[in-house]
């Protein structure tokens, strides 16, 4: 934004729905009325060509009727407008037009009036050349050094430059290497054209060099030139200014003297007549349009740069001397002396906005009242200032971090899942192993009770937009039939990993938790049940005849959170339908941390290997782009040469890249597979870390949310680094002891880590401060330190690393042995599973 902005002196809009570029827009005394106040003339890509003589009656008035002096429909687009000598035997100007297959000279000219309409103004057809080829843009001036005349020079699309004196045509010549146009200009003390070509290199070109050249129509020897390169023109001087270039423009010092400006994309260059850098400047918006002029400071030259942030800026060569805004983004400007006001800026956007400015200010007439004084009481306002804090505080308190809400959502999601399975299953894949896969259906209901908005939004991410405007999430959790995983299966005596669930009730029978689990040889063994997931793995569920206590085993660890899940689930459904409410489950075994640790390096190794194998696959890519450049260049050669075994290093190479290819799709397969290990046994941790703490379910939900950040697993954002500094926050904020602990800057960027030894120490440093006491809460007191009140005989929290060090052997000790401790705990009269097949 501009301290100041562009004075609106006069402005209109053009048309409806016309469109306009930077050569469309000209000023001049077309109708050489002698008085020195230039017309301002516009023409569009929809043919309409319309000449302006603005007169506002006061500052920032709108177009009147009798502004517009001329508007006529030529039918073929307008691609630029120019002002100048270009008919024989007069020195009159006139207007040159130049369509895309056709160049037409006008001249302009008023009748007086006799009523109060105003005088008449006409335009008439002096000459008119049909193009051959498709033109781009032209340039004018005294070709040659001529006197009392301008010459055009048109450039077509296809880099041909076409000479025209006033009404015949002089000749042709192609641009050597041409293959986009681009801007043109013409340099009167030099004699030359000046362009830059699609090599993004300014290049100049004598007159004198273009005119005894050989004749671009006339060019029919070879089968080159017939593609259009034709014989090579001599060019005066090149510079590489290293992008494309937007317009060009060339202003004269004095007689002996002049600047070749060009615009970039990013720069602009002022240059000398010999190619040389007199300055450049890089830009910070990327500009429109842009026209250098003569400075009143001796030897400098002022600069008008438009950009598409609606701005224009003035610069003294290359220091910016003034910034001024504007309503629209200009595409062309220039500067003239209209009514009697001299330097008015001139604008036009692409859209047809016609604006005449100048820069400067207008005074501000408004004067701020005087405030009545009156004293202060800061012993009040002290008080007041501290009654508001306290509210402010104990409103904090009282809703934590998440708002309250205060009625009931206006939308309600739920889902009603199908008690069967589908007769035709709908699982992308059909099987597993020998298993056949089902699906169920699912139905969702959506109630509301007021208007919706942004349905679609509602329809892809279950969120829309309340009555009063404010975005809001629903969220529905249902579940799905276990036998959509699970089948039943064989008991099991023994198993690598064990699971004891203590309740505060009687046991329960298997068979009426599970209905339709109960394999046909365990009519009789109510209290043991087998699973069998998808795949082939097992799990076995045994009850206590006489003690309250439930067994979970099976040989794979991560394959005991579904069913420990489920029979806890099922618990709770059961009491609650017999009246009892004081239901409740514990655990009081070791968190099993060391089986858990070994699922977090195997998915870890798996990321890492997934990055060395990528990274050789890179290597083997670029050597083997390498070998097939080497054999194109052997084979385009025209003296053949061996080819020194390329050949066979190319076929080495290939089934290198295909083998490492096969090797990086059958790692990302087993890091899909482990990370999906790796979330069931996450899950298991923090349901055991729930009933061996007595967790609330917000505190469960904290340590979800913290241990399960992701959906899935990335190269660039893995588990390991996003879960670590979840817990680091955690350690740091509601399970600190210390300011000490509070104080330690976390890192801003995740990256991979080296290795997992600080993840699992972090972890079982978790796991010993929720033994200890801790709790875990994100209210906005949970940086303050928490007193503990600690059981005797425990030790306190580390307050630095040496101390977490201190503690890890300990830690080690609490958490890694619980195999032998889960399988030393003595489960009293649990059946022995006697004729069971293991």
């Amino acid at each position: 934004m501009s301290l100041f902005k562009a004075r609106n002196w006069w402005s209109t809009v053009l048309g409806e729905k016309e469109e306009f570029d930077q050569g469309c827009l000209c000023l001049g005394d077309v109708d050489n009325t002698g008085n020195g106040q230039d017309k301002i003339i516009v023409g569009s890509f929809m043919g309409y060509l319309r000449i302006f003589n603005p007169h506002p009656v006061k500052t920032g008035d709108g177009a009147q009727a009798e502004d517009l002096l001329l508007e006529v429909h030529l039918r073929d687009p307008i691609l630029q407008v120019e002002v100048g000598k270009f008919v024989s035997g007069t020195e009159m100007l006139h207007l040159a037009v130049l369509h895309s297959r056709k160049l037409c000279v006008y001249s302009v000219s008023g009748t007086l009036g006799n009523v109060e309409h105003g005088n008449q103004y006409q335009i008439k057809l002096m000459y008119e050349h049909n193009l051959q080829r498709t033109a781009c843009n032209m340039t004018y001036g005294s070709f040659g050094g001529v006197k009392g005349q301008d010459l055009i020079c048109i450039q077509s699309m296809d880099g041909m430059l076409m000479v025209f004196e006033q009404e015949s045509y002089a000749f042709g010549r192609f641009l050597p290497g041409s293959l986009l146009p681009g801007p043109l200009a013409y340099s009167s003390r030099t004699d030359s054209f000046i362009t830059v070509s699609s090599c993004r290199q300014v290049e100049s070109y004598k007159y004198q060099v273009l005119a005894f050249a050989t004749d671009a129509d006339k060019r029919q020897e070879t089968e080159q030139q017939k593609l259009g390169s034709g014989k090579r023109l001599i060019v005066d001087w090149t510079l590489n200014i290293g992008e494309q270039a937007l317009d060009i423009c060339i202003v004269s010092f004095n007689q002996s003297a002049s600047s070749v400006f060009v615009l970039g994309e990013r720069n602009f260059f002022c240059l000398k007549d010999n190619g040389q850098i007199r300055f450049m400047k890089k830009l910070d918006c990327s500009p429109s349009c842009f026209l250098p002029y003569c400075s009143v400071s001796e030897g400098t030259i002022n600069t008008l740069i438009g950009n598409h942030n609606n701005m224009l800026h003035i610069y003294q060569d290359v220091t910016l001397k003034w910034a001024t805004q504007l309503p629209h983004i200009p595409v062309a400007v220039r500067v003239g002396c209209v009514h009697d006001l001299k330097g008015v800026i001139v604008t036009l956007s692409d859209d047809g906005h016609l604006q005449c400015s100048y820069l400067g200010t207008d005074p501000s007439l408004f004067q701020a009242p005087k405030v009545e004084s009156r004293e202060l009481h800061y012993d009040e306002l002290d008080i007041e200032l501290k009654e508001l804090q306290k509210i402010i505080k104990d409103v904090n308190k009282s809703q934590g971090i998440w708002p309250m809400t205060e009625r009931e959502d206006d939308l309600k999601v739920s889902a009603m899942v199908s008690p069967n399975f589908d007769s035709v299953s709908q699982a992308t894949d059909v099987a597993v192993g020998t298993d056949l896969v089902p699906s169920v259906t699912v139905k969702p209901f959506i109630t509301t009770a007021a208007k919706i908005y942004n349905h679609a939004s509602f329809r892809h991410n279950k969120s829309y937009r309340n009555p009063d405007g404010i975005p809001r999430v629903i969220q529905c959790k249902f579940r799905l039939p276990l036998k959509l995983i699970c089948l039943p299966g064989q008991p099991s005596k023994t198993a690598s990993h064990k699971l004891t669930i203590d309740t505060n009730k009687s046991p329960v029978s298997l068979l009426s938790l599970f209905p339709g689990f109960a394999h046909q040889s365990e009519d009789d063994q109510v209290n043991v049940m087998g699973f069998r997931f998808l795949g082939g793995s097992r799990v076995t569920l045994l009850a206590s005849k006489t003690s309250q206590r439930y067994r979970i085993q099976s040989e794979q660890f991560e394959d005991l959170w579904l069913i420990t899940n489920e029979l806890i689930i099922r618990l709770q459904e059961y009491f609650e339908k017999q009246g009892i409410k004081d239901f409740a489950c514990s655990f009081s075994g070791s968190v099993p941390l060391q089986e858990y640790f070994e699922l977090i390096d195997h998915h870890f190794e798996l990321r890492i290997n997934g990055e060395k194998l990528e990274e050789l696959l890179s290597e083997r890519a670029v050597q083997f782009r390498a070998i097939q450049r080497r054999l194109l260049t052997r084979f385009k050669d025209k003296t053949p040469a061996p080819l020194q075994h390329l050949d066979t290093l190319l076929d080495g190479t290939y089934k290198q890249v295909i083998a490492l290819a096969d090797a990086v799709e059958e790692n990302q397969d087993n890091l899909f597979q482990s990370f999906t290990k790796l979330r069931s046994a996450t899950h298991l941790v923090i349901l055991l870390i729930g009933l061996w703490q007595k967790l609330s379910p917000d505190q469960v939900a904290i340590l979800e949310a913290a241990f399960l950040p992701l959906q899935q697993d990335t190269q660039e954002l893995g588990w390991e680094e996003t879960v670590d500094a979840a817990i680091s926050h955690l350690l740091k904020t509601c399970l600190s002891k210390s300011s000490k602990e509070q104080a330690l800057s976390l890192s801003s960027q995740l990256n991979i880590p080296k290795d997992t030894s600080r993840l699992k120490k972090h972890i079982a440093l978790l796991c010993d401060r929720l033994a200890k006491g801790g709790r875990l809460c994100l209210s906005t007191d949970a940086a303050a330190p928490q007193t503990m009140v600690m059981p005797g005989g425990c030790t306190t929290i580390p307050e630095s690393d040496l101390e977490e060090r201190s503690i890890e052997q300990d830690s080690t000790e609490l958490f890694t042995n619980h195999k032998h401790l889960i399988a030393e705990t003595p489960m009293p009269d649990i059946s022995p599973l006697q004729g069971v097949s293991e």
